[in-house]
């Protein structure tokens, strides 16, 4: 009885070969799918490092830049000297208050308590962008940071000056920034100082009344409102190929 099953069993696995085969695939396909399964599983969790890194680094970009602002500031209001931090902590604002150009006139007034305020939101600014990120980095502030423009403002009542408001209100954040680079004894000097990629942190630039805070003017009040100088901080944010390099992941 046994032999006659035996003899079954090997006759039917000869007439059947292709199940050893089909198993051997099968097997190997299986031993494909999870090495597959794997790789994947590894260049995601790479690829969420990437990501994550970079979150983290905006992340402490925009602390550093906060930090910066709310130091000046408080630095300055306890020198009675008024400044303001406007569009979501990314703008120190000096308003007319502080620093009142004469009309059609780029020229840093030489009024005594003028200058001190100017000097002071200089050195201010100087100290809180030149201080470590946090205890425990070894990161400097500007190194999270991308450029720091001066921006001058004006109102929409029209200049007689060459180029009008455009040309007033760039003179008028010039005129700052030199003077910064012209009596202040600082190290390193403003216009040595660079950003996170080494290329040169500060920069200028004239807005005229396209981008005013006081839409409507039609009292001297809503007009000085702005006349301004801002000084725009951004940060260093991840390159356009650092974002295409996560994508094809």
């Amino acid at each position: 009885m046994k032999k006659r099953f035996d003899h079954k069993a090997a006759s039917v696995d000869e007439e059947n070969p292709y199940w050893l085969s089909f198993s051997d695939l099968m097997s190997a396909l299986l031993v494909v799918f999870i090495l597959a399964a794997v790789a994947l599983i590894i260049e995601l969790t790479q690829t969420q490092k990437i990501i994550q890194r970079d979150i983290e680094d905006l992340r402490n970009a925009e602390k550093a830049r906060k930090e910066i602002l709310y130091e000046v500031k408080e630095e300055l209001e306890s020198q009675n000297i008024l400044v303001e931090i406007t569009d979501n902590d990314t703008v120190l604002r000096i308003p007319e208050s502080t620093l009142a150009f004469a009309s059609n006139s780029y020229d840093i007034p030489k009024a005594s308590d003028t200058q001190r305020s100017v000097e002071a939101i200089g050195q201010a600014l100087h100290r809180a962008i030149n201080q470590p990120f946090g205890d425990d980095s070894d990161l400097m502030r500007f190194e999270y940071l991308d450029t720091v423009f001066i921006e001058g403002h004006t109102d929409s009542w029209p200049s007689r000056r060459v180029k009008g408001n455009w040309g007033l209100s760039s003179f008028r954040a010039i005129s700052l920034w030199e003077y910064w680079i012209n009596n202040l004894a600082l190290t390193p000097h403003f216009d040595e100082m660079t950003n996170a990629f080494d290329q040169k942190l500060f920069s200028v630039s004239g807005y005229a009344a396209s981008r005013r805070v006081q839409e409507i003017e039609k009292t001297p009040e809503q007009r000085r409102r702005n006349r301004r100088i801002d000084l725009r901080f951004t940060v260093k944010r991840p390159s356009i190929t650092d974002l295409e390099g996560v994508a094809d992941r």
